[in-house]
């Protein structure tokens, strides 16, 4: 698990400097404390820094150089089945690592050999003979990838921070209306945007080529490309063969030269993976699990009880208002653009308190879009069952006059400007946000509609309400959220996290079984509950779903009401100029009036404007 980045003139106008390479090498040492290592030519330039997992010689320092010496390669990730590869190349290796044959792999097949990948990764191949860079990011997006075109000069990187060390990008950077308007309504900004218009998200399951004649992409892996016209519907054939994958992951991906462990929440995504290593490893596993002070957030009582049934060997650290405060700062500036997520922080505490013992976990993501885990897939059939828009609009009216707060938040999923984007509203109230009638007073002219893609209907089998939404979450939440946070939290310790529920083998079988195997009875992920108490006792788990998160609208309230202060005053607003003051401070009243359901909205903004102070002060 490591930090690349480089670049490529096609005009050979030394677009960026030497110097500039190893500053945009540099900015992602945290990715990377182990070694570093530089390629560069007028035209050309890779950096990487290291995070050492697998085969811990410099022999497997990088950039590295194929057998041949034509082809040199960056290379951020892990490529679990790497041995597999390299016995089918049927060559002598150097080292013990994967790179040598992700390179060697290119060598023998081309871009295809990305076919043959089992893993988590971003690449980048520079062919010396025929000038060309190839790109290519692994299939659900796990590892992160950036680039910056102009039409002449190709750049990329890990994170955006390194891609503004060039002075071109940096002093050409631009907000972006489109980023913000999405940012506003689902708390992240989705791909291909970034806050700002001039970089981009390189796409998941994509390869890109720069070459004197220009850059192009093609996908290699998609989700539409992977759903089947007729799904499994044999449950025991069912819960069989997603048993025996993910004991597969697991068991891959405990490859490591390194101390590892797993992120035990007592949820039961992670619970299962949990259960799985603990029966694979060869030595007493450790676990790591976050505490909230409030009761009402802290899940680690649970966390502890499966540790110890599973004999592991268990750490815990309890998240107070103090670290969120300290955390903050840090928070933004590790994600380099507004990022709303606030399970941010504890994220990070998990991953500080386990770095001290271990180089690698692995956590549970995934679990929650692949077998229908959240609210917002019972909505979905909810309000695709009502009918006419005037019954969910009257609905809405009735919810809103309620004196109940959950009921005034619940009118907002009734009320939503377009039918075409149902799955976004439906997430965006999930998560406390604001909805697109709502920007539409908010924006001061800026606000431009995010456009992302939600229309399932040329799949080859009719999805389900909640099939379509969960696609949904995994082209865009789980990519540009919930794996977003895990790798900068993660990496900004030098920590690498790895996600057997996510191994694209359980991602093609997850989305081809029955819909019934998931949602059972109104009891949600049922085949993998069903799983998971083979394992541990059912009675662990008899009690609400409760997410990863920290007690937010409390803090807003109390300790960390300085930012409401700091980054929603009038002066700030108007200085940027982007939302509507009075509608600011209308939301600002109502939630001071006891109206706490609105601390999301407060705290998107607060990360907004937050951004856009530090953003100024770059200039």
């Amino acid at each position: 698990m490591c930090g690349i980045t480089g670049f490529y003139s096609i005009r050979h106008n030394q677009f960026a400097t030497q110097e500039e390479l190893k500053a945009m090498t540099d900015s992602i040492g945290h990715r990377g404390p182990d070694a570093q290592g530089h390629y560069y030519n007028d035209y050309v330039g890779l950096g990487h820094r290291r995070l050492s997992i697998i085969d811990l010689s410099p022999d497997a320092n990088q950039p590295m150089e194929s057998h041949s010496m034509r082809y040199t390669c960056v290379f951020n990730g892990e490529i679990y089945n790497y041995m597999e590869i390299a016995s089918e190349l049927n060559i002598e290796l150097k080292t013990n690592c994967d790179t040598e044959v992700v390179v060697e792999a290119f060598a023998e097949w081309g871009i295809t050999f990305v076919n043959k990948l089992n893993g988590i990764f971003a690449i980048c191949i520079y062919d010396k003979q025929e000038r060309k860079m190839y790109l290519f990011r692994d299939r659900l997006g796990i590892k992160p990838l950036f680039y910056y075109w102009d039409g002449e000069n190709f750049a990329f990187s890990s994170e955006i921070k390194s891609l503004l060390k060039i002075r071109k990008i940096r002093d050409g950077r631009q907000l972006n209306n489109v980023a913000i308007s999405g940012f506003l309504n689902l708390g992240f900004i989705p791909e291909p945007d970034t806050i700002y218009s001039s970089i981009k998200k390189f796409p998941s399951g994509e390869v890109g080529i720069v070459s004197e004649n220009g850059f192009r992409s093609e996908t290699y892996w998609d989700v539409e490309g992977i759903i089947r016209r007729n799904v499994i519907t044999d449950y025991e054939e069912a819960k069989t063969r997603i048993r025996e994958t993910l004991e597969s992951a697991v068991k891959m991906q405990l490859m490591s030269d390194v101390p590892f462990g797993t992120f035990l929440s007592g949820g039961i995504d992670s619970s299962l993976v949990t259960a799985i290593a603990s029966k694979v490893c060869p030595s007493k596993l450790n676990t790591f699990s976050i505490g909230f002070a409030d009761r009402k957030h802290d899940e680690s009582e649970y966390a502890q009880k499966i540790a110890e049934y599973l004999g592991t060997s268990h750490h815990k650290y309890t998240v107070t208002e103090n670290d969120a405060k300290e955390l903050i700062g840090d928070m933004l500036d590790f994600y380099d653009e507004p990022f709303a997520d606030s399970s941010a922080v504890p994220t990070m505490m998990v991953s500080k308190l386990a770095k001290k013992d271990v180089t690698m976990v692995l956590s549970g993501d995934g679990g929650d879009e692949l077998f229908h885990g959240y609210g917002a897939y019972i909505w979905a059939k909810r309000m695709n069952s009502l009918g006419k828009k005037p019954i969910k609009q009257l609905i809405g009216d009735i919810l809103s006059i309620s004196p109940s707060d959950r009921y005034k938040r619940a009118s907002y999923i009734f009320k939503y400007k377009n039918k075409e984007h149902l799955k976004s509203h439906i997430f965006s109230q999930e998560q406390y946000l604001f909805s697109e009638l709502e920007l539409a007073k908010l924006l001061n002219g800026n606000y431009v509609d995010a456009g992302v893609e939600q229309d399932y209907s040329n799949y080859v089998r009719k999805l389900t309400p909640e099939e379509a939404q969960a696609i949904f979450d995994i082209r865009y939440y789980l990519k540009d959220d919930l794996l977003v946070k895990v790798d900068r939290a993660s990496m900004k310790y030098g920590l690498e996290c790895r996600v057997p529920i996510l191994d694209h083998r359980l991602v093609e079988l997850a989305l081809n079984i029955s819909p019934k195997f998931k949602i059972s009875n109104g009891v949600q992920k049922f085949i993998l509950k069903d799983i998971l108490y083979n394992y541990v006792p059912k009675e662990f788990f008899d009690r609400p779903k409760s997410g990863f998160s920290i007690p937010l609208e409390r803090w807003l309230q109390t300790d960390l009401s300085y930012l409401i202060s700091d980054y929603l005053n009038s002066d700030i607003i108007v200085r940027y100029n982007i939302v509507n003051n009075d509608e600011v401070q209308k939301l600002i009243k109502k939630f001071n009036a006891g109206h706490g359901y609105l601390y999301n909205r407060l705290w998107a903004l607060i990360v907004l404007h937050k951004f856009l102070v530090k953003n100024e002060r770059m200039e």
